[in-house]
């Protein structure tokens, strides 16, 4: 006994894998909490330090978390195309760079953007038109979202001549968890400027999750890509496009949640059970009396037939040794 229980006995690499898993599937705006209880479940600060440290950069950066910076200037947004070294972060719209603790998930110091840190003029000119013009979009559109626009190649460009490619990163989240609910919309744009061609590829992925937990545990993880081109115009014209655009994109895609959501009880709920009972025809629910494989149950079981057997409380109640059997039929014969 004591050989397998010292090889049923989890290695600390093999904890801290599975605490990383429990830290990085934690629900939006949940990952604190889940910290804490997986801090308390190992036991072990120097395991959960491990675990910790490399779960919340890729946590933050995907669920593109927003914090604000500490000079109360603006908000730095924590993505892969803002990260520079040493866990800094870009805000490009107010060209300043903020360190980050990532497992407290806070700003604990900013500093000016060095020149080598920003795009070239021509192309912040491109990124200055698109920012301006999906920061009117978010304002309408999410009442709590934050947004930014990177450059994520060729940012030393000078002039027409050659590709760039910018990222629209648009977060927004609504965590309540005093009523048992928490949420985020994440969307990410890549927009390649191709010159030769004279158009603009627009590649669209979109996140959507969503936490219920009153008395039960429900969540939504939609994931949503589509793709869109437009001309290579001026940065004002483009911008406008662009943003066009990705407007019309996320309100379709958000339609289609809002209507599939509205079919749920005519489709997806419907198709969790059984369409039709084990005899291949409907249950008739209006006239039970006539259901003679109720009596003829009652007749073999020895127990006097009442109606009210349908009844699932009275079911589950019978002192007969064959409640269970009764329970299984009456499941049997729930229909859609």
């Amino acid at each position: 006994m004591a050989d397998e229980e010292e090889e049923s006995e989890l290695s600390d690499k093999q904890k801290v894998e599975i605490a990383k898993w429990f830290l990085l599937n934690s629900p939006p705006g949940e990952i604190q909490y889940v910290a804490k209880d997986v801090k308390s479940i190992l036991n072990d600060d120097v395991l959960f330090d491990e675990a910790a440290s490399e779960a919340f950069p890729v946590y933050n950066k995907s669920h593109l978390i927003c914090l604000p910076l500490p000079n109360r200037s603006g908000d730095v947004l924590v993505t892969s195309f803002s990260e520079l070294e040493g866990n800094a972060f870009l805000d490009p719209r107010t060209t300043q760079v903020a360190t980050v603790d990532h497992v407290k998930q806070v700003c604990t110091g900013v500093r000016p953007a060095a020149d080598e840190e920003l795009p070239s003029p021509y192309i912040e000119e491109y990124r200055c038109s698109l920012d301006a013009e999906i920061l009117k979009y978010v304002e309408e559109a999410y009442p709590k979202g934050v947004c930014s626009v990177y450059c994520a190649n060729g940012k030393d460009v000078e002039g027409p001549g050659a590709d760039f490619e910018l990222a629209v990163v648009i977060s927004a989240a609504r965590h309540s968890p005093q009523n048992f609910c928490n949420g985020s919309w994440c969307s990410i744009w890549n927009v390649e400027f191709k010159d030769e061609q004279q158009t603009v590829e627009i590649k669209g992925k979109i996140q959507v999750g969503a936490h219920y937990f009153e008395e039960g545990n429900v969540q939504l993880d939609a994931k949503h890509e589509c793709k869109d081109a437009t001309l290579f115009q001026a940065s004002d014209d483009c911008a406008v496009a662009i943003s066009g655009i990705i407007r019309h994109h996320e309100t379709e895609y958000m339609a289609s949640l809002e209507a599939s959501y509205l079919s749920l009880p005519d489709s997806t709920f419907k198709d969790l059970r059984r369409k039709l009972p084990v005899t291949r025809t409907l249950f008739p629910w209006h006239n039970t009396l006539q259901f003679s494989l109720t009596r003829e149950v009652s007749k073999e079981l020895g127990i006097k037939y009442n109606p009210n057997m349908l009844n699932t409380n009275y079911v589950q109640h019978l002192t007969t040794p064959n409640a269970n059997i009764l329970i299984v039929i009456y499941r049997c014969l729930i229909e859609k």
